[in-house]
């Protein structure tokens, strides 16, 4: 059974590399498959302020270098390539497997952790402005617009939810929307209208960006959607909210999934419907999506995956690991939930 790993983590990022860290102190030799463009999101962003521990702040590459850095440090083994397909067990004490190309992996746990990507717009200009102007995040990035003008793309409560945290910072904020109707839930949209520097545009949608004199984002061209008039409006920074996608597709269909494709976990556990797979970050997260509360969960993972090791019945403890009783096992009292 020496070919079987302990566990196997799918996917880098806050959560990826701290479930990497917490099991590789826990001497579980964690296996991370951490994917070609590791580090997710945070690999697009240019200065992160908002982590605790950096009162500078720090570019989210680096940052992500050194929750790299310091996973391996413990002995996390990191393959820097995709997994391509898994088989999920269904029965406790089963192996998973897990391939990357033609080459196999076998653990008794799984911790997913792939992470959701940004919806983009595709239009012209949005590629080569993010970070110099387009970003995909207010509560990350307001405070580099101070004073600006600003635009925000998107009629869902995200959107007014990131309009009223920038408006504490921008000269101005213009919404914009495609349709007339907004999908904000009523309450959301009166508090938004409530702020008296926040500036509805609808139903227009973006055309173009195009950078100023300094290279940064100048002004976003627009049009509106039914009756084509053309609008510029300049800003300085412009967030896009118009939703996330999980990157679950190698899941579906083997595990829950809700009707956005975000995985399911019980309760306040990263527990999903399988025994011995667990999931973790953005991959679950449909409300928070910041660094550290994806390092959180990815904590929660590897704390959830070690005691599923020590206190499953029929499933080998690792080396080194103290046996448990399955019925004080500390994961016990949430097994009602994953029935639910």
């Amino acid at each position: 059974m020496s070919d079987i790993e302990n566990v196997i983590i799918i996917g880098s990022g806050p959560a990826g590399y701290t479930a990497g860290l917490y099991t590789a102190r826990a001497n579980l030799e964690p296996l991370v498959i951490e994917g070609f463009a590791w580090g997710g999101l945070l690999q697009q962003t240019t200065d992160v302020e908002n982590y605790p521990g950096f009162p500078k702040g720090i570019m989210g590459p680096e940052m992500m270098q050194m929750f790299r850095d310091q996973a391996e440090r413990f002995g996390a083994r990191l393959i820097t390539d995709q997994a391509d397909r898994v088989e999920l067990a269904r029965e406790p004490g089963a192996v998973h497997k897990v391939w990357v190309g033609d080459t196999e992996h076998r653990a008794r746990t799984v911790v997913l952790a792939m992470g959701a990507e940004h919806k983009k717009l595709g239009v012209t200009g949005e590629e080569e402005l993010s970070g110099r102007g387009v970003s995909y995040c207010a509560t990350c990035d307001a405070a580099f617009f101070r004073d600006a003008p600003t635009i925000i793309v998107g009629g869902g409560d995200s959107a007014m939810e990131e309009a009223i945290f920038l408006s504490k910072f921008a000269s101005k904020v213009t919404v914009v929307h495609r349709r007339g109707e907004f999908r904000a839930s009523k309450i959301m949209l009166e508090r938004a209208r409530a702020q008296s520097n926040i500036e509805f545009v609808t139903p227009y949608s973006v055309e173009e960006f195009v950078a100023g004199e300094n290279g940064a984002l100048g002004h976003a061209s627009l049009v509106n959607t039914q009756t084509g008039v053309k609008l510029e409006v300049p800003a300085s920074g412009t967030f896009i909210a118009v939703g996330h996608v999980p990157q679950s597709a190698l899941v579906v269909g083997q595990i829950d999934v809700d009707e956005n494709g975000y995985v399911i976990t019980a309760g306040r556990s990263t527990r999903t419907n399988l025994p011995g797979v667990f999931a973790a970050g953005d991959l679950v997260d449909h409300t928070y999506r910041q660094a550290i509360t994806a390092a959180g969960s990815g904590c929660q993972a590897a704390l959830d995956a070690e005691w599923y090791l020590r206190d499953t019945p029929g499933v080998p403890t690792p080396e080194g690991m103290p046996v448990g009783d399955p019925a004080e096992a500390q994961w016990a009292p949430l097994a009602a939930d994953v029935a639910e």
